[in-house]
């Protein structure tokens, strides 16, 4: 990314800065302010998030906020009450308190002199979450948002459950807001008082992941900030962006496809990042399309932006399979509506070991069974990539032996889909709970099978989230199993190869049991959404990322990241290790030295379904000349099959004195998961 320092305007940043809530509350910002604003008011962006200016998203906000306050806006980064130096306590994500305290940010930001009244929401992840919730109900002074990386469902296409089967990145995310919430504000912003604000928090902040599994279907509590519910709500502009290999690509084609008012799609080969920050690469110069964004809604400036495609997605080329890829070759393509009208759902029927391309059923010894062993799934990559190591899935060929495949003969022509594959099956499972799990891939000449995109269903969830029942076993239930979207080539002379296994641990949690699936062939079919080259693809351009300077940081130990697969053949065990050691570093505006390292263990043995396990230990602190505190969690999940058993503790430290310590022990029922 090319680092801008000259700007139309010069900035002036003002930290801190408190806001009050309507409960005299008052929340941390950091404000970037371009000169003069204070005689001839600007609009406003907002970016509110729970990441802790001072010394979490601080090299991040740098480099957006400034920009943006280069370029004639007032940039405007929040803690979320309870986090970084913010007051209060954060007890979980997008409550009632969450949103109302939005409304309070928004109200006081167009009162101060220096803002026009007009204010646009910028996010990456919960950023772009609470935007589009904030934008649903209605605030005056919210004109425009840009959502990156977020979902309009909180149960069916986010972190916690995909299908109605319970994901891996679950734990491994309320891990990662455990450790966040055990951390104390800055003494050098809040003075003396920090202490008691920390203890606040690590006495009731709560455990996230005890709530999220007490609710394993779609039930109120996921229904508060789905902005699906009601999409007439968002009447503003929405600009959502993503990437491929990020979790949440699915919601822009929804968005796109639902919201009301004027919306634009963007979605790149990128893990969970903003795309001027994309990996893999190309990044682009996204920080730019905002300002076009903001100017088009904020500034009433013509900037074409309704003239650009509804949807810009990169389409990507066939590469080997790596878990972790520098750069995706491919180009961009544009619809300029979406559903678009020229994709066709090409239906490919299924034989045994077989893909029909030319549509043709053929009728020979059927049915076909899978029981896949409890570690299908362990190369199978995060559920949403960060980019921070080999997350992306392996080469499918150590997978596919423990699934039933159906390959395609080699392409006779160059094939692209855009958009979501969906298998239709008639299948039947010998217990209660069962849940599938389907994967298309590129298979090149060479047999390297790459992952392209796959999909999970809880079988119990057949017909909705709200109200799963379970499988009558040896009964057949029509399905339909949707793939996440994607665009892709898969050259002439490659083949397509489907894959259907019963486990994808510990990408997803097992069922309770092994679960052997019969396929049965009644009008089954992969239907692809094959997509047509268009001409003006051609003239899809962006400019080469760029942004303000960022903090200038001093590394003091270094980083490490890493996927370990542990095989003990003596005792089969299988063990999944993820290492994120972002080592220790010192931020030269504050002075802070920041260390945060986690490890993640995900294990099973043999085929022993209550052998599952996953352990996440994160070890953060914070240092200033004498004054040094840290904290230390750590969370255990296990489950037999009616229950799941949820082990955690918390430590938190002054030097080397231990000043806080508490455990919790759940046991909380399975309900069909």
């Amino acid at each position: 990314m090319r680092e801008i320092s000259d700007f139309p305007h010069e900035v002036e940043c003002r930290d801190p800065v408190w806001i009050p809530m309507r409960d005299g509350t008052r929340l941390c910002a950091r404000i970037w302010l371009p000169a003069g604003a204070e005689t001839g008011p600007v609009p406003a962006i907002l970016e509110y998030i729970p990441y802790r200016l001072r010394d979490g998203s601080a090299r991040r906000d740098a480099i957006h906020h400034r920009y943006f306050a280069g370029h004639g806006y007032a940039g405007v980064r929040v803690d979320l009450r309870g986090s970084g130096d913010s007051e209060g306590v954060l007890e979980d994500e997008y409550l009632e308190q969450e949103l109302a305290d939005g409304e309070d940010i928004l109200r006081w930001l167009a009162a101060q002199p220096w803002c026009d009244g007009g204010v646009g929401m910028i996010g990456i992840s919960w950023g772009g979450f609470n935007g589009l919730q904030l934008a649903a109900r209605q605030p005056p002074e919210l004109k425009a948002v840009i959502t990156v990386c977020s979902t309009d469902d909180r149960y069916a296409d986010d972190v916690h459950y995909m299908g109605g089967c319970l994901l891996g990145d679950n734990l491994s995310w309320a891990s990662t807001m455990f450790a966040y919430n055990s951390l104390p504000p800055d003494p050098s912003v809040v003075g003396e008082r920090w202490r008691d604000m920390w203890h606040q928090r690590l006495e009731g902040s709560g455990l996230w992941l005890a709530t999220w599994l007490e609710h394993p279907h779609r039930d109120a509590y996921w229904r508060h900030g789905s902005i699906c519910e009601d999409f007439s709500k968002v009447r503003i502009p929405v600009l959502a962006a993503s990437g491929w290999a990020d979790g949440y690509s699915n919601a822009v084609m929804r968005l796109l496809e639902h919201l009301p008012g004027p919306t634009r799609g963007l979605v790149g080969p990128w893990s969970h990042k903003y795309p001027h920050l994309g990996e893999p690469g190309p990044a682009i110069g996204f920080l730019q399309e905002c300002l076009r964004w903001w100017d088009q809604w904020l500034k009433d400036e013509e900037r074409g932006v309704l003239e650009d495609p509804a949807l810009r997605a990169w389409m990507q080329d066939s590469m080997p399979p790596t878990t972790r890829y520098g750069h995706r070759h491919g180009r961009w393509v544009g619809e300029p509506d979406w559903p678009s009208p020229r994709i066709e759902a090409w239906r490919l029927p299924l034989a045994p070991g077989r893909l029909s391309l030319d549509g043709q059923r053929r009728r020979e010894s059927w049915p076909l069974t899978v029981q896949s062993p409890l570690t299908c799934g362990l190369f199978a990559g995060k559920w949403c990539s960060y980019a921070a190591g080999p997350d992306l899935a392996h080469d499918q060929r150590e997978e596919d032996g423990g699934a039933l495949t159906f390959d395609s003969p080699p392409l006779g022509e160059t094939l692209e889909i855009l958009g979501a594959p969906v298998l239709e099956l008639d299948v039947a499972a010998d217990r209660p709970v069962a849940m599938v799990a389907v994967r298309l891939s590129d298979v090149a000449p060479d047999d390297k099978a790459t992952r392209v995109t796959y999909g999970l269903l809880n079988l119990c969830h057949r017909d909705g989230h709200a109200s799963p029942e379970a499988l009558t076993p040896g009964k057949r239930y029509r399905v339909r199993v949707q793939f996440n979207d994607i665009a892709q080539v898969f050259p002439k002379g490659h083949r397509l190869r489907l894959a259907i296994s019963t486990s994808y641990w510990p990408l997803a949690w097992p069922p309770p049991e092994h679960v052997r699936l019969t396929i049965h062939d009644q009008g089954i079919a992969l239907v692809l959404p094959r997509r047509p080259r268009r001409t003006e693809d051609a003239a899809i351009a962006f400019p080469e990322p760029e942004g303000a300077p960022t903090i200038p940081v001093t590394p003091l130990e270094p980083e490490h990241h890493n996927w370990y697969v542990h095989r003990d053949l003596a005792e089969d065990l299988s063990t999944l290790e993820v290492i994120n050691d972002r080592g220790r570093g010192r931020l030269e505006d504050s002075g802070l030295e920041v260390q945060i390292r986690s490890v993640e263990t995900y294990r099973s043995r043999d085929d022993d379904f209550d052998s599952v396990q996953g352990t996440t230990l994160w070890e953060r602190s914070l240092k200033r000349d004498d004054w040094e505190v840290a904290t230390v969690t750590r969370t255990v999940l296990t489950s037999d099959p009616a229950y799941f058993y949820l082990h955690a503790t918390l430590d938190a430290y002054e030097g080397e004195r231990r000043v806080f310590c508490h455990s919790w022990d759940r046991q909380i029922p399975r309900r069909l998961v």
